[in-house]
């Protein structure tokens, strides 16, 4: 188990003014951004270049992945407050839409709590996001980032007809340790989402953390999976302790290994591939 944060990993500069001008919009808006939700440490740097990751259908997630930042439902933070699942709210995605705008984002990526007390688990929501985009802002490119649906084909069905320019879908670990990291998830069903996805014509994108006490060789046998799934964007990057109880980190991958493999994914056949320690899955997806 690491218990001290590796040099290269010292905290980045929040920027201010980048993170004073974004805010004030989406709040006024009404809409959330999963850059705050999962304390990412990439979102003074995103907020700059007018890049954010959109957090649809409420704040409490069904699931308890032990990685995870997002609320829980049941769970109960510092504030006081008990996250609970909402109905979607109908104006969401015109809300997002009207934010897309204002912020005069050309890249916008869409997200979501998983919401395995809905019948679809959100997929209309996700359709009607993109639709209100494409509605409000013609030129921006759309990415979503989609939880597995529950392994419901008629609901990842729903997303893939509105047609993103990515499908994203994120394995987030290897196959071993998913009973400890992502209870309630199945990595066949991840990879069968990606295959559907990919085959359907979308461009595919997946991503894994690392540190979690993977061994190298499994996260070789993920790239090698996804690759013959379709995907074709793949992330990597290093997990990061949320709270004291999280997950925690076993060991901090150094840059040169992060490297290492950004060229051996290359060789796979990806057709892009970001892993550093920072990376996350939507880090400068704009590019």
């Amino acid at each position: 188990m690491a218990t001290h944060l590796a040099p290269w990993l010292v905290p980045r500069y929040r920027k201010r003014p980048a993170l004073e001008r974004m805010v004030p919009v989406l709040r006024r808006c009404g809409v959330s951004t999963i850059c705050e939700a999962a304390k990412c440490p990439n979102v003074g740097e995103c907020f700059s270049v007018g890049t954010a990751t959109f957090l649809i259908l409420g704040e409490a997630c069904t699931r308890r992945c032990t990685y995870c930042a997002v609320g829980r439902e049941g769970d109960s933070p510092h504030s006081g407050t008990v996250p609970t699942t909402q109905p979607p709210d109908p104006d969401e995605p015109a809300r997002i839409a009207a934010a897309a705008r204002e912020l005069g984002l050309d890249y916008v990526v869409i997200t979501s709590v998983t919401r395995d007390d809905l019948p679809d688990g959100g997929a209309g929501h996700f359709a009607a996001s993109v639709r209100a985009l494409r509605e409000t802002n013609p030129s921006a490119r759309v990415e979503v980032l989609v939880p597995d649906f529950a392994g419901q084909r008629d609901a990842l069905t729903m997303v893939i007809e509105a047609r993103p320019d990515i499908l994203g879908h994120n394995v987030e670990t290897v196959p071993r340790l998913y009973a400890r990291i992502r209870p309630g998830a199945s990595y066949e069903r991840s990879l069968d989402l990606l295959r559907v996805a990919a085959a359907n014509g979308l461009r595919a994108k997946s991503g894994a953390m690392l540190g979690l006490g993977e061994e190298m060789d499994e996260v070789r046998a993920v790239m090698r999976d996804l690759a013959s799934a379709g995907v074709r964007v793949l992330t990597l990057g290093q997990y990061l302790q949320p709270s004291r109880r999280h997950q925690p980190v076993a060991r901090y991958i150094e840059p040169q290994e992060f490297a290492a493999l950004e060229q051996e994914a290359a060789q796979m056949g990806f057709d892009e591939v970001k892993a550093a320690p920072f990376v996350r899955s939507s880090y400068r997806a704009g590019q």
